[in-house]
C-alpha cells in the first residue's frame, strides 16, 4: 500500500506541474499571438472566443495559485509556493502571502463573519457580496496601488511594445475582470449560498455536480466545492474522483 500510495503522489505531482506548465505556456502564449492581431478585421465571434478563452486561461492562473497555497502541485514546499507566487503575480499582482492567509482563513471559519469571501451577513445579493470579497484581498490603499501599477504597465506595453489599446483591454484586462467573477460564482456564491434550509454540512458548502466536462470549463472543477473543503490537498484535476457515497451530510 505504502508503495501504491507513493506512486500515486508522483503522478499527482507529474500531473500537477505538467498542468501548471501548460497554463502558464498557453496563457502567455496566447497574450502574445493576441496583442498583434488586427481586431477590426476579425469575426466578432472570434472575438468573443478569444475574450473567454484567455478569460479561462487567466482563471487557470489563480487556480494554480490556489492549489498552490494547498501544497497540491508538488511536495517540495518551496517550490511550490515559488509557483504559487508567480501565478498569483501574474494573475493580478496580488500578494502570495496575504493570499493564503485569507484563503486559509475562508477554510477555517467558513460560512462566518471572519471568512474574508463570504457576504457581510445583511448583503446576500450576489453583486455585494462579489464587492466584498474583492476587498476581502484589497484594502483601499492596495487598490490605488494597484491600479496606479496595473496603469503604467498598460501604457508600458502600449506605448513600449506598441501593443494596440483595444487589444490590451480585450485580451488582458477584460478577462482579468471576468475571470473575478467567474471565480467568484463558481468558486464562492454558489457552492456556500445558504440553501432555505440552512446549511447540512460542517463545510457550509455544496457542489454543482456539473457533468466533468462542464465542470472543467466552468472553473476547473471547482464545482466540487464540498469535496475541496473535505480533502484540500486534492488538487483540481483530481476533485471529480473525489465524490463520495453518500453524498454531503
Amino acid at each position: 500500500m505504502a508503495v501504491l500510495k507513493d506512486k500515486d503522489t508522483l503522478l499527482d505531482s507529474g500531473l500537477g506541474i505538467l498542468s501548471t506548465f501548460m497554463i502558464f505556456i498557453m496563457w502567455l502564449g496566447s497574450f502574445v499571438i493576441l496583442s498583434y492581431v488586427n481586431v477590426a478585421k476579425l469575426p466578432v465571434i472570434l472575438v468573443l472566443m478569444a475574450v473567454f478563452g484567455r478569460t479561462f486561461l487567466h482563471t487557470g492562473l489563480f487556480i494554480v495559485a490556489h492549489d498552490a497555497a494547498h501544497g497540491a502541485i508538488l511536495p517540495y514546499r518551496k517550490i511550490n509556493h515559488l509557483i504559487g507566487a508567480l501565478a498569483i503575480t501574474f494573475y493580478a499582482l496580488l500578494s502570495y502571502k496575504k493570499f493564503v492567509e485569507n484563503h486559509w482563513k475562508h477554510h477555517i471559519y467558513v460560512a462566518s463573519p471572519d471568512d474574508p469571501d463570504f457576504h457581510n451577513g445583511k448583503h446576500k445579493n450576489p453583486i455585494a457580496w462579489y464587492v466584498r470579497f474583492m476587498l476581502g484581498y484589497l484594502d483601499w490603499k492596495q487598490n490605488l496601488a494597484l491600479t496606479v501599477l496595473m496603469t503604467i504597465i498598460f501604457h508600458s506595453l502600449r506605448l513600449g511594445l506598441h501593443i494596440p489599446g483595444m487589444n490590451l483591454v480585450l485580451f488582458w484586462a477584460l478577462p482579468s475582470l471576468l475571470s473575478s467573477i467567474q471565480l467568484f460564482y463558481f468558486g464562492t456564491f454558489l457552492p456556500h449560498r445558504q440553501p432555505k434550509e440552512g446549511y447540512t454540512n460542517i463545510h457550509c458548502a455544496k457542489s454543482s455536480y456539473f457533468p466533468c466536462v462542464w465542470s472543467f470549463f466552468t472553473c476547473y472543477h471547482f464545482g466540487y466545492h464540498w469535496e475541496h473543503h473535505e480533502y484540500p490537498h486534492i488538487p483540481w484535476f483530481k476533485l471529480p474522483s473525489a465524490r463520495k457515497l453518500p453524498q454531503q451530510v
